[in-house]
C-alpha cells in the first residue's frame, strides 16, 4: 500500500498546491514559527484534508482554528498531556483525527507514546531538532523497526527527493503502518513557499 503525502507549512502559494492533489495540507498556527498561517484561506476541495499544526496551544484557540478553517486534522506537535488530548477530544467531539508528534533523536523510548495510545488517532514522528519542526534533517527510520502498535503513524523529518528511493524501499520492507510521508522544508523555495515542480515529481514517484 502506498503511503499517502502531506505537504506541511503550507503559507504563501496554498492554490498551486491544492492543484497537486495531495491527501493533506498542514497548515502551522505557531507564531513563533516562519510558516505560521493566518488570513484567507483559499478553496481545498475534498478529498484533501486540512491538517492544523499546533504548538502547546490551548484548546480554546484549537477550537477556534477547526471552526474558522473547517480542519479536519489537529497536529498536536508540543508537550501536550494526555489530560489535554482529553480535554479537547471533548472540544472537538469524534469527528475531527487528532495525530500526536513526537520527535526522535538517537534512540527513542517507545514506552511514552502508551498514555497517548487510546487518544491519538495517529502518531507522528518527525527529527529531534531545535525546531519544532522544518528542521531539514532525517532521523534513523530503522529506530522505528521496535514501534510496538499497530496504530497508523507518519513519517516526517527532511524527507527530500534524493531519499525517496531508499524511502520507498523501506516502507516495503519494513511491514510497519505507515499511513502518510510528511514533506515540508525540503520542497521549499522560502519558509512557507513550496516548490511546485519538486512537489509534483515527489508525488509521481511515490504514486509509481
Amino acid at each position: 500500500m502506498k503511503p499517502k503525502i502531506k505537504i506541511c507549512g503550507m503559507k504563501h502559494n496554498v492554490a498551486e498546491i491544492v492543484a497537486l492533489q495531495p491527501d493533506y495540507l498542514g497548515f502551522i498556527f505557531h507564531k513563533k514559527s516562519p510558516r505560521h498561517f493566518e488570513g484567507a484561506l483559499p478553496v481545498v476541495a475534498k478529498p484533501i484534508k486540512k491538517v492544523g499544526v499546533f504548538v502547546d496551544a490551548s484548546p480554546e484557540f484549537v477550537a477556534s482554528k477547526v471552526i474558522i478553517y473547517g480542519l479536519d486534522v489537529i497536529q498536536l506537535h508540543g508537550g501536550e498531556s494526555p489530560e489535554y488530548m482529553e480535554n479537547l477530544r471533548a472540544r472537538l467531539g469524534q469527528t475531527k483525527e487528532i495525530w500526536k508528534v513526537f520527535s526522535v533523536g538517537n534512540d527513542f523510548d517507545f514506552h511514552k507514546l502508551k498514555p497517548y495510545e487510546q487518544l491519538a488517532n495517529k502518531f507522528l514522528f518527525d527529527t529531534l531538532g531545535k525546531e519544532r519542526g522544518g528542521n531539514g534533517v532525517p532521523f534513523n527510520w530503522d529506530l522505528l523497526v521496535s514501534y510496538p502498535y499497530k496504530k497508523p503513524f507518519i513519517l516526517s523529518g527532511g524527507i527530500s527527493l534524493k531519499v525517496i528511493p531508499k524511502l520507498k524501499q523501506w516502507i516495503q520492507s519494513s511491514g510497519l503502518p505507515i499511513h502518510a510521508i510528511d514533506v515540508n522544508s525540503q520542497f521549499e523555495i522560502e519558509p512557507g513557499l513550496k516548490n511546485t515542480q519538486t512537489l509534483k515529481q515527489l508525488i509521481d514517484e511515490l504514486s509509481s
